[in-house]
């Protein structure tokens, strides 16, 4: 398997392999962001890609919004297209990532990563969340032949999660966009 390193990302935005992109918010993230009300709470978004979820918190008057991502030629894309105060673009490893939020969307971030990077994604996610701070998202509830993306169940899931995070929530999502029906899990973790 080729190392999924800058290159490697920079190179599926460059030659336009991004069929993991929904072209639009994630509806059970957009769900999500239509019932929260305090606008001015600290938002991650890791591994943004075209960052649909950003430009729709900051349509939304969402005042403190991080994106980061790994690849070279989306973060210039996304510099571009934002000229907005209330955003900030990281070009950079989510691993080497310093900050503290309390809020962070998970959209096919965690699915993107090998599988064993999974104990360390959640040992970050833990010191990047502030106390209190929720981690909240879709993760894929089934198996591909190769990766990324990488699959899992909510089994596995909460055998990673439980005991990392004091709460714990996944269930099957009811609004996936259609691509993705039946085969998304609804997480919403505090620390």
């Amino acid at each position: 398997m080729t190392a999924l390193d800058r290159q490697f990302w920079n190179e599926k935005y460059k030659n336009d392999q991004t069929r993991w992109d929904l072209g639009e918010v994630s509806p059970p993230l957009k769900k999500y962001i239509d019932q929260l009300d305090n606008r001015s709470q600290s938002i991650l978004i890791p591994g943004a890609g075209n960052a649909y979820e950003a430009a729709y918190l900051l349509e939304n008057g969402f005042e403190a919004v991080t994106v980061i991502d790994i690849a070279p030629r989306l973060v210039q894309k996304l510099n571009s297209q934002f000229q907005d105060d209330n955003i900030t673009i990281v070009e950079g490893d989510f691993f080497d990532h310093d900050g503290n939020y309390d809020l962070i969307l998970e959209q096919t971030f965690f699915c993107a990563l090998p599988p064993q990077k999974r104990e360390a994604y959640i040992k970050k996610m833990r010191d990047l969340l502030n106390p209190n701070g929720r981690l909240c998202g879709v993760l894929f509830d089934r198996q591909f032949d190769s990766g990324p993306p990488f699959g899992g169940s909510e089994k596995e899931y909460r055998k990673l999660f439980e005991g990392s995070l004091s709460e714990c929530k996944m269930e099957r999502c009811y609004n996936s966009h259609p691509a993705r029906k039946d085969s998304e899990l609804w997480i919403n973790m505090q620390k």
